[in-house]
C-alpha cells in the first residue's frame, strides 16, 4: 500500500512540527491519508534569558524562523497551526539537569530526557486538550501493537538514523498515543516524498543534536551559565600520581583524548571524573574496557523476564548494540555484563537493552564496573 493512500478510520492527530524535512513530511502523509491533522510546535529555548547580561554572539543561538517555517508548512498543507511556549518548563527539565550532570562527573543526555517529559509529556498533553487523538512525530523508530495489547517500540527501518535509543524512558500511555509515521521509512525516501508533494523546505538542513547548543560547544554554553567560581584541579593517573591540572571537570568526559595538554610516553584518555575531590582521571586506552555497568531508574517498554536475562545493549547512541547480561536489582536498579569488555562506559549516558530490532527498555549509566 502507497504510504499516501486514504486510511479507513480517521483520527485527529496533531502533527510535532519543527519546519524541517521530517515533521513537515509527517503532517503531509497524515493529511493526504484523510487524518483530521493539526501541526503544533514548540518554543523552548531562548538563549538571551539564559545569559545573565544578554551579550553573546547571535550565530550561537538556535534559528529563530523554526516556529515560523512550521506554520508555513502548515499553511501551505491547509491545516490548523498552534505555537506553545515551554522556554520555562525545557530550562528546568533539561537545561538545568543538563548543566547539572556536567558539574557533577556526568555527561547527560538532553534529548531522551526532553523526550519523556517535554515533548511525549507536555507537548502530548497539549496534543490532547485541543482535542487530538494521537501525536504524531518525525521519529525514526516504529510503534506496534502485539496480540496482548501491549505498545511495542521498534528500531527505524533505517540504521543510520534509528531514534529508538532516545525513546527508551517512554511509557505504554505514552506510546498508545504516539505516532511514528517515518519509522518505515530511509532517510532518503523521506526526502524524496518530500520533493514529490513539493514541499517547500524539501532541501532544509537537518537539524543540530542538542538544539540548544546549535554550535556544539557545550564548554561555551556551560561557562555562560556558571557562577564564575574557581573549577580548576587536578589531572591524576589511576594510582593518584598529578601529572596536571584542569581548567574545570565539566570540559572532559569518558573516553575524550583531545585537549588534556599533557606529554606522556603513550596517548591517555579520560577514565573517570572525580567531582568530589575534583579530579580528573587519565591513563592508556586499556585502562577504559569495562566488564559491565551499574544503571539505575529502569525503564521497561514490556515486562521484563523475572530474574537476568540476556540482550544486546547500547551505552551510547552510535554504539553498535552488543550482547550483555542483565541483572535486575532492587530500586529500579540493575547491573549489566558485557560478553567481552566495552571501553568509555559514561555516567550519565543511557543504556538501552534490545531483542533484536525491539527495545525492552534502558536506564542511566551510574558507573562502569
Amino acid at each position: 500500500m502507497d504510504l499516501l493512500d486514504k486510511v479507513v478510520k480517521p483520527l485527529r492527530i496533531a502533527v510535532a512540527m519543527s519546519g524541517g524535512i521530517d515533521s513537515s513530511v509527517t503532517a503531509a502523509i497524515l493529511k493526504r491519508q484523510g487524518h483530521d491533522v493539526i501541526g503544533i510546535s514548540m518554543r523552548v529555548w531562548d538563549p538571551t534569558s539564559f545569559r545573565e547580561r544578554g551579550e553573546g554572539d547571535p550565530s550561537h543561538c538556535p534559528p529563530p524562523d523554526a516556529v515560523e517555517n512550521a506554520r508555513l508548512v502548515a499553511g501551505q498543507l491547509g491545516i490548523p497551526f498552534h505555537d506553545v511556549n515551554f522556554e520555562e518548563e525545557f530550562r528546568r527539565i533539561v537545561v538545568d539537569d543538563f548543566i547539572g550532570e556536567y558539574y557533577h562527573g556526568r555527561t547527560p543526555n538532553p534529548c531522551a530526557r526532553c523526550n519523556r517529559y517535554v515533548k511525549f509529556g507536555l507537548l502530548l498533553d497539549r496534543a490532547l486538550a485541543l482535542g487530538a487523538d494521537m501525536l504524531a512525530t518525525g521519529h525514526y523508530a516504529r510503534i506496534e501493537r502485539d496480540g496482548e495489547g501491549f505498545f511495542r517500540l521498534l528500531k527505524g527501518a533505517d540504521p543510520k538514523k534509528d531514534q529508538s535509543y532516545f525513546l527508551f524512558d517512554l511509557t505504554q500511555k505514552q506510546l498508545s498515543q504516539s505516532m511514528f509515521p517515518l519509522g518505515g521509512m530511509t532517510k532518503t525516501e523521506v526526502r524524496a516524498l518530500a520533493n514529490r508533494l513539493e514541499l517547500r523546505l524539501a532541501d532544509k538542513g537537518e537539524s543540530q543534536e542538542i538544539c540548544f547548543i546549535p554550535d556544539d560547544d557545550y564548554v561555551r554554553f556551560l561557562e555562560e551559565g556558571s557562577i564564575g567560581r574557581d573549577l580548576s584541579g587536578e589531572i591524576v593517573t589511576s594510582d593518584g600520581k598529578i601529572i596536571g591540572r584542569h581548567q574545570g571537570t565539566y570540559r572532559y568526559t569518558v573516553g575524550q583524548r583531545r585537549g588534556l595538554g599533557i606529554a606522556w610516553s603513550e596517548p591517555l584518555y579520560v577514565l573517570g571524573i572525580d567531582t568530589e575531590r575534583n579530579r580528573v582521571v587519565v591513563g592508556p586506552k586499556r585502562e577504559l574496557y569495562r566488564s559491565g555497568l551499574r544503571a539505575k531508574d529502569l525503564n521497561w517498554i514490556m515486562p521484563p523476564p523475572a530474574g537476568e536475562f540476556t540482550a544486546t545493549c547500547k551505552i551510547r547512541y552510535r554504539h553498535l548494540p552488543v550482547p550483555c547480561r542483565v541483572i535486575p536489582r532492587e530500586g529500579n536498579r540493575g547491573e549489566v555484563r558485557f560478553l567481552a569488555p566495552e571501553k568509555s562506559v559514561t555516567p550519565g549516558q543511557a543504556v538501552v537493552f534490545y531483542d533484536d530490532d525491539r527495545v525492552l527498555g534502558g536506564g542511566w549509566i551510574e558507573e562502569g564496573i
